[in-house]
């Protein structure tokens, strides 16, 4: 599958996720709903990876380093974005999130030994810099009182745990590790530690039925988790985990785009610039320096 394909579908499938997660917030504890998502999407793989004949064997320190891509990447990075939420805005942490890309830059050079790629951190910011034009107004009412420092602090940790786990992901797939069975055996590990997390904090086993809150979950799993994720660690062991960690960035703006076309949002003049902005760092991050990068 050729990567600009890699890319729109993860883009517009992570962009489209804000809708469905609104579904998810009420009856059941953030927690649960996230294990419960990742939970589903590993069996959906696993009957996939049965009907295909893929293997499912692997070494116990393969199964090592897939546990760690799924505790950073499937519960820590989702349960602490759920966490920040309840304190500060959902647009101070896209924002804090969207630093991920400048973190896979540091962290990919510390462990892989990757080059810092200076137009990808050119880009990322250009990029970061157009999603705080966008939630200024979010951005400028921000105030350390109450528990905004410790919404701050988590969505910081969070940020590392996403990137730290797309640093795994790369790992494993140098190792010849394909994507499909260890997002399978990784969300599973993902889901049974948040459901540790939730049970730690004695949450209470819980479902609902309602026709949304299945409805949603059934999305998230499936075009959210399954195809989403598949497409963009994919995406990640072809053109580094640098470049693919821009999507963290566009995908705010689709969602802001969706909320315009079936929400009614109107998008101010500093919004559409920094829409902008989000776009040129776009094509700074990704256009191919012919002589110098062939990824």
């Amino acid at each position: 599958m050729q990567n600009s394909l890699l890319y729109a579908i993860t883009v517009l499938i992570w962009g489209s996720t804000w809708l469905a997660i609104k579904f998810q917030l009420g009856i059941v504890s953030p927690e649960l709903s996230v294990a419960y998502r990742f939970l589903f999407a590993s069996l959906l793989i696993f009957i996939y990876s049965y009907w295909k004949g893929l293997t499912l064997k692997f070494s116990a320190r393969e199964h090592v380093f897939i546990a760690l891509q799924g505790l950073l990447l499937f519960s820590t990075n989702y349960v602490l974005v759920y966490f920040a939420e309840q304190h500060v805005t959902s647009g101070l942490v896209a924002v804090i999130f969207s630093t991920i890309i400048i973190l896979n830059v540091l962290f990919g050079s510390l462990f892989l030994k990757s080059p810092v790629r200076l137009r990808v951190v050119l880009g990322a910011l250009v990029g970061i810099s157009g999603l705080a034009l966008i939630f200024r107004p979010e951005l400028a009412g921000f105030s350390v009182s109450g528990g905004a420092a410790l919404g701050l602090g988590l969505a910081v940790i969070s940020s590392v745990s996403a990137s730290l786990g797309n640093i795994v992901s790369a790992r494993n797939q140098r190792e010849k590790l394909p994507v499909i069975q260890t997002n399978a055996f990784g969300m599973a590990y993902g889901a049974a530690f948040t459901l540790l997390v939730a049970f730690g904090r004695g949450v209470e086993l819980s479902f609902d039925p309602s026709f949304s809150y299945v409805a949603s979950l059934a999305y998230l799993a499936l075009f959210g988790s399954v195809i989403a994720f598949g497409s963009y660690l994919t995406l990640l062991g072809r053109i580094g985990a640098d470049r693919a960690a821009y999507i963290t960035i566009v995908f705010p703006v689709i969602a802001l785009l969706l909320s315009a076309v079936f929400e009614g949002l109107i998008l101010d003049v500093s919004q559409l610039m920094g829409v902008a902005l989000v776009l040129a760092g776009n094509v700074i991050v990704l256009q191919r320096k012919r002589k110098l990068e062939n990824h």
